[in-house]
């Protein structure tokens, strides 16, 4: 299995331009590769023919990268041709804009806090050695077998992505848990024995997500664009936050209960069966329950605990005791058999014998 550690750099001033001007050749060099294709798809570049002012390594990541680019814009052409003409968009010619650099494992390496690998200086390649902010966590994860590092700057600062290949543990347990994600309750775990727990705080995450709107709004009317977009980058690390939280706790209650199986609904169409009041709309259609199951998924592989998809269908309605549907009144669900519980209680207990959905989830 691979993840990715992100590592945050602390370079100098010095050394922050010298990774902006080898970020934006890297970028310049992937674009003119790309555009050298269209002219010739037989074009196979190498260090040695590639003009740019990189290192070798970077010079043959970048003809990877271009070579990868080129062949998703080809398949783009080829899927856009089968459809009817006036389906047919036009397929534009990808270009990377942001900034960002690529070494392959054996151009990189990570010793004392420190992340050190070629660019090119003064007509000369040569090593750069930057300090990195390393949790104990993630030095624990860059023991195992490394990938590539990937460079980026995201809101002036450098992150550090780099692949790590690990092995999946094997499941200790036998129980299965089911999960539903709502807007209300974030999550909700029931075993198959009968435990319930709920996770997030769903009214705190409403208040927090209009207070960032509202920000927005009026530094909007001001005009003031920058700060628009720096206030929604820090809702999203906001929201990736509040994310890894709950998908941990629920990884750990499902460990807790010898969990070998997680169950959730399968999410493409969470967005047009969710029911949710005019008020809930601009949270619903914000919220990222797709990027919440990607972390349940990778953090209950790394447990050795597989995720299975179901169909929602139903599983909010249907009574586990006499098995007729009914609706729920706010959060309460009742049925005329005598049976009485939460509504997500519910859901999260009916996931659990849900049938399988086809495929896996698909973006909300």
């Amino acid at each position: 299995m691979q993840i990715t550690a992100q590592i945050k750099l602390l370079p100098t001033s010095h050394q922050a331009l010298l990774l902006d001007v080898t970020m934006q050749e890297y970028i310049h060099t992937v674009n003119g590769i790309v555009s050298e294709y269209l002219a010739d798809t037989a074009l196979k570049p190498t260090s040695k023919n590639i003009k740019a002012e990189l290192p070798s390594a970077l010079k043959n990541q970048a003809a990877q990268e271009a070579k990868s680019v080129f062949r998703k814009y080809s398949k783009c052409l080829r899927d856009n041709a089968k459809k009817d003409i006036s389906k047919q968009k036009e397929v534009k010619v990808p270009v990377l804009k942001k900034p960002v650099a690529i070494w392959n494992n054996q151009n990189f390496a990570i010793q004392s806090g420190h992340v050190s690998f070629p660019i090119w200086n003064n007509n000369k390649s040569r090593r750069l050695l930057l300090k990195a902010m390393i949790s104990d966590y993630q030095a624990g994860l860059l023991e195992n077998k490394l990938g590539t590092l990937r460079i980026t700057k995201k809101s002036g600062k450098y992150i550090a992505q780099i692949a790590v290949t690990i092995e999946e543990a094997q499941p200790i347990g036998k129980q299965v848990v089911g999960v539903d994600l709502g807007l209300k309750v974030p999550a909700v775990a029931a075993t198959e024995g009968g435990k319930v727990k709920f996770f997030g705080n769903g009214r705190q995450n409403k208040f927090v997500k209009r207070r960032f709107r509202s920000t927005r709004k009026k530094l909007g009317k001001a005009k003031k664009l920058r700060a628009v977009k720096k206030t929604n980058n820090k809702e999203q690390r906001w929201m990736r936050d509040s994310n890894h939280k709950v998908s941990r706790q629920i990884i750990d209650f499902a460990k807790a209960n010898n969990a070998s199986m997680i169950r959730l609904e399968k999410l493409s169409g969470i967005r047009q069966t969710a029911r949710t009041s005019r008020k809930n709309e601009k949270n619903l259609h914000t919220w990222s329950f797709y990027r919440l199951a990607q972390y349940i998924e990778y953090k209950a592989k790394l447990d050795g605990i597989t995720v299975e998809y179901v169909d929602p269908k139903y599983t909010s309605q249907t009574c586990p005791v006499c098995n007729t549907r009914n609706h729920a009144r706010d959060r309460k669900y009742k049925c005329s058999c005598g049976f009485v519980t939460h509504r997500d209680i519910l859901g999260a207990k009916n996931i659990i014998n849900a049938p399988v959905a086809d495929g896996k989830s698909l973006p909300a």
